[in-house]
């Protein structure tokens, strides 16, 4: 790991005080999915997710209230969030198609429809325009309308969240924000994930904080909190005996997981603060390379926790060893730390990045430098080749060219310019 520069892993915090609370965990034989560290974790959340900016800016003049439940995934978040929104078989469920699988995989597990809408140039979230087009068609189609929507924090970058909330209080759906890629992300202020109905975080090894696994549900308020609880902890009724009258599911947060969090919630703001800084160092040291686009937002309500940095590559931009990109089938990520088991068929698919990207992808690789594409979007999966998607080419577009850069704490600023120098001299 020492020579090799990721993507993102998070680090334990100076004082170790992840040891601390598993150790106290452990001490106290609370090792089960409950305990002190899960309603303590749980409390910090709801301060982090309520509280105000330093300079006290927030879009609304109350702050919100908001109950978080911590989970065993952000997958399960979404699940949850689903069921709490009343989504059954034949019902659909609009979700952005320029995200990770888990956003729309769940809509699946309860029998429903996914339904997909592209993106906006500006942040690569859902686009509010497309978003009400879908709506009217669906209600056209269907005679009902989707039964909630999902937009995406892609890469930590906030949604525009002010006309989606529009669209969708003038529809009456709930909103279930996606800020798993997003934790700490603002707009005009307030924490993204408390703007909708529900709000899903994850503390994935690879998040902006880690419980090793986990992810937590927001939401909005106590009664509807304990609700979630209640599914989480498989609907047990309170009888002596186990007695279960709704079916339940086994997502609740262990108690070690969430010792690993409150240390983890010590640094969260070193940790924001340095992923903005990486990306500025970026688009300083990329700024003068023709061909090459940081991507970013200037207008100051998009405040992006930055989780990943990403850069496009114009189509003309030459690679060296572009030409001999995809002519064999990956085999090494299988087994590897990424959780791939799975060896692909063929080498190409009909939707994959352009030659260029691919080549960068492996020079730095083999600089001992991890990079990916973007999310390749979710309409364009074979999984999901029959669901409905509302399409304006632009998702599609940046995964062409698009690509992410490490930007985790563990890499430095002699890092960022090793990673920019092998850029460079990748380039013809």
């Amino acid at each position: 790991m020492a020579n090799r520069i990721y993507l993102c892993l998070a680090h334990m915090s100076e004082a170790g005080l992840e040891q601390k609370y598993i150790q106290e965990a452990f001490d106290t034989n609370w090792v089960v999915p409950l305990g002190p560290n899960v309603n303590a974790f749980e409390q910090e959340l709801e301060s982090f997710v309520c509280s105000p900016m330093s300079n006290g800016k927030v879009m609304r003049n109350e702050l919100p209230t908001k109950r978080v439940v911590a989970l065993s995934s952000g997958t399960a978040a979404v699940h949850l969030s689903l069921i709490a929104c009343g989504v059954q078989p034949g019902d659909e469920v609009i979700v952005q198609s320029f995200t990770f699988c888990a956003s729309s995989h769940p809509i699946t597990y309860l029998g429903a429809t996914p339904v997909f809408v592209d993106s906006e140039k500006e942040t690569w979230n859902m686009d509010p325009v497309l978003l009400e087009e879908a709506i009217k068609d669906r209600i056209a189609k269907t005679g009902k309308k989707p039964k909630a929507i999902i937009p995406v924090a892609l890469y930590g970058m906030p949604y525009q969240i002010e006309r989606i909330m529009d669209v969708a209080k003038r529809y009456e759906i709930p909103v279930i924000e996606d800020a798993a890629e997003g934790f700490g992300s603002r707009y005009n202020g307030q924490v993204l994930g408390t703007f909708g109905d529900f709000g899903i975080l994850s503390f994935n090894g690879n998040k902006m904080i880690t419980t090793s696994g986990g992810g937590a549900l927001i939401c909005p308020n106590k009664e509807m909190g304990q609700k979630v609880m209640w599914y989480a902890t498989q609907a047990r009724e309170s009888y002596p005996y186990y007695q279960h009258e709704a079916i339940g599911y086994n997502y609740r947060m262990s108690n070690i997981c969430a010792g690993i969090g409150r240390g983890q919630m010590t640094i969260v703001d070193e940790h924001i603060a340095h992923h903005k800084h990486v990306q500025k160092l970026y688009e300083e040291l990329l700024k003068d390379v023709k061909g090459i686009t940081v991507h970013g937002m200037k207008d100051e309500k998009y405040d992006s926790n930055y989780w990943l940095c990403t850069i496009t590559l114009e189509p003309e931009l030459r690679v060296k060893g572009q030409e001999d990109a995809y002519k064999t089938v990956v085999t090494g990520a299988v087994g590897g730390a990424a959780g791939v088991i799975h060896t692909a068929s063929t080498a190409v698919t009909d939707c994959q990045p352009n030659d260029n990207v691919e080549a960068l992808r492996v020079a730095l690789d083999q600089a001992g430098i991890e990079a990916r594409p973007v999310w390749k979007p979710m309409h364009k999966q074979p999984v999901y080749k029959n669901a409905p998607a509302y399409v304006n080419g632009v998702s599609e577009a940046i995964f062409k060219v698009g690509m992410c850069l490490p930007a985790g704490p563990w890499v430095k600023d002699e890092d960022v310019k090793r990673i920019v120098d092998t850029i460079k001299a990748s380039i013809e």
